[in-house]
């Protein structure tokens, strides 16, 4: 299926690494300017010009989507530079994993502190609240546009060490649907996608073991790439995907946790 973005901008946070490099590559190739949110400068200018250098329309913007005033800055920014927004993807995410409780002969050895727990609600959570808040009003203005938010497939299943991150991309799931009975009838859908196991610099750095088990759970028997998210990214923010709405599309190989 060919797509065509042409004349749309879209906004990717987390656009500096991994899936949201992926995803700003794969928008600006169907023809969308594309700006990309995020704390990492040094790799974010460097994608953006990378998209330059390949003759598509890119622009870094450095922003913390835990700060309204950081998000509300890179709004401005991104409509000076482009002049308006049609497409949003919350992207954007981090993870802090630890076990809610760890123990040894009954004795409580440690456990999941406040601040991993806050740290990754405020990213994965209340980051994509600010980043949609700041942005639909743009949208608006446009006459609709497009949001796809990142779950995950542990939202649905759970994942030992990840209260956090579960909690935070289960929370993304409600306030997806949330937002399609409210935008849809200004002509805004709001989905989500759920990845599941995906080959990015982060699991490069897991032992060959864990990488192993996660291959054994995905029946097509590899890991997920970040093309292949993008490439659902895309499909979702397309003409093609104009009556999809509230819905949550895996992104997983098939993944069935615990198998």
């Amino acid at each position: 299926m060919h797509i065509s973005l042409a004349s749309r901008v879209a906004v990717v946070t987390g656009g500096a690494n991994g899936i949201g490099r992926a995803t700003a590559r794969r928008l600006a190739e169907s023809g969308a300017g594309v700006a990309l949110w995020d704390r990492d400068a040094e790799a974010g200018a460097a994608v953006a010009a990378s998209l330059r250098a390949d003759g598509h329309h890119a622009l870094f913007v450095a922003a913390d989507v835990t700060a309204r005033t950081s998000v509300d800055a890179a709004v401005a920014a991104t409509v000076s530079h482009f002049g308006g927004i049609d497409i949003l993807i919350n992207n954007a995410g981090i993870t802090r994993d630890a076990q809610l409780v760890k123990s040894k002969d009954g004795v409580v050895t440690g456990g999941m502190t406040d601040d991993e727990f806050d740290a990754v609600i405020a990213v994965n959570l209340k980051g994509v609240y600010t980043c949609t808040q700041a942005v639909v009003p743009e949208l608006l203005k446009r006459g609709g546009g497009r949001i796809v938010n990142a779950a995950s497939v542990v939202a649905h299943h759970g994942n030992f060490g990840q209260t956090n991150y579960v909690a935070s991309k289960a929370g993304v799931i409600g306030m997806t649907q949330v937002w399609a009975r409210e935008l849809g009838r200004r002509h805004i859908t709001v989905n989500a996608i759920a990845p599941g196991f995906i080959a990015t610099d982060m699991t490069a750095a897991m032992p060959a073991a864990a990488l192993a088990a996660m291959q054994g759970h995905t029946p097509v028997a590899r890991l997920g790439s970040p093309e292949d998210v993008a490439n659902a990214y895309c499909f979702l923010v397309s003409d093609a995907a104009a009556f999809i709405n509230g819905a949550v599309l895996s992104v997983d190989g098939g993944l069935v946790i615990g198998t």
